[in-house]
């Protein structure tokens, strides 16, 4: 009776700490949409900003905020499940790589504003990119690295190392078993992290600050090293530097309103792509 009580209590706590969370989401939406949604309007998602920011759309903020996201996504993917495959396929178990791991989690904590000076420093001054999209795409792709080699590194032993050992009898090579088995059975928690990695950097400012957004620009980007207004630097800008505060202040939470919306759409997207990836390979 005592163990059962335990039990009870514990997945009562369980279910408070999952309602509170729920709550906390929830009126954070609520709050965000109740007062950006009297804002949007096509002509507010498909037109450019005139007037001092205060009237028109944000159409080219949205286009610089996809831009640089989709940027930081395709250059650290790529390199991060390289490092992910290499650490837990190739590399001898000894303390070298275990340092490295430890190094990788220490550097998913290290604040954006740090790696923004970063790219600051190399990007922007050392490799001559400017304030740009290319600057600003590497610095939030080098931020979101330590999110996806840790995910893809645990979805990778989380694969069963009997289907490598199956693979292999049957003649398979090394990279063979990675590319056709490991591979396609880690990918959901692959997806996992990388919808996280979209999420953090979709909403980062502080990296962009330096290396890639205006506080204004005319039209669209032309090019990879053209700078760009992007939506969290924006609402950053409305709310602080306007001469028209009121006026403003709407638009700031009608573009806050927007950037959520935008970071559910692509994550809904990877998530999609994650469900079909598991029920074929579960």
């Amino acid at each position: 009776m005592k163990k059962k009580f335990s039990q009870n209590l514990g997945f009562f706590a369980l279910f408070l700490c999952m309602v509170a969370t729920l709550l906390a989401l929830g009126s954070i939406i609520y709050f965000i949409a109740l007062r950006g949604f009297g804002v949007l309007s096509w002509n507010f998602l498909t037109q450019v900003p005139y007037s001092a920011m205060t009237k028109g759309g944000i159409a080219p903020v949205i286009v610089g905020t996809l831009y640089i996201t989709l940027g930081a996504i395709l250059f650290a993917l790529p390199l991060g499940l390289a490092c992910a495959i290499y650490l837990c396929e190739y590399s001898p178990k000894s303390i070298v790589v275990n340092i490295i791991r430890i190094s990788i989690n220490n550097l998913a904590g290290v604040p954006s504003v740090v790696f923004g000076l970063f790219g600051l420093a190399v990007f922007v001054k050392f490799f001559g990119f400017g304030v740009s999209i290319i600057s600003g795409s590497l610095t939030l792709g080098i931020l979101a690295l330590p999110m996806i080699i840790s995910s893809a590194q645990e979805a990778l032993l989380a694969v069963p190392q009997s289907i490598r050992e199956a693979s292999l009898s049957l003649g398979a090579t090394k990279w063979e078993t990675i590319k056709n088995i490991v591979l396609p059975t880690a990918l959901p928690g692959i997806l996992t992290g990388v919808i996280l990695s979209i999420g953090r950097v979709a909403g980062e400012t502080a990296p962009i600050l330096f290396t890639a957004a205006a506080f204004y620009t005319r039209g669209y980007p032309k090019s990879i090293f053209s700078e760009v207004m992007a939506l969290p630097y924006h609402i950053y800008a409305l709310m602080t530097e306007g001469a028209h505060p009121d006026k403003q202040r709407a638009i700031a939470y009608g573009c806050s309103l927007v950037l959520l919306l935008l970071v559910l759409f692509i994550s809904g997207f990877a998530i999609v792509l994650r469900q079909r990836q598991r029920s074929s390979y579960g």
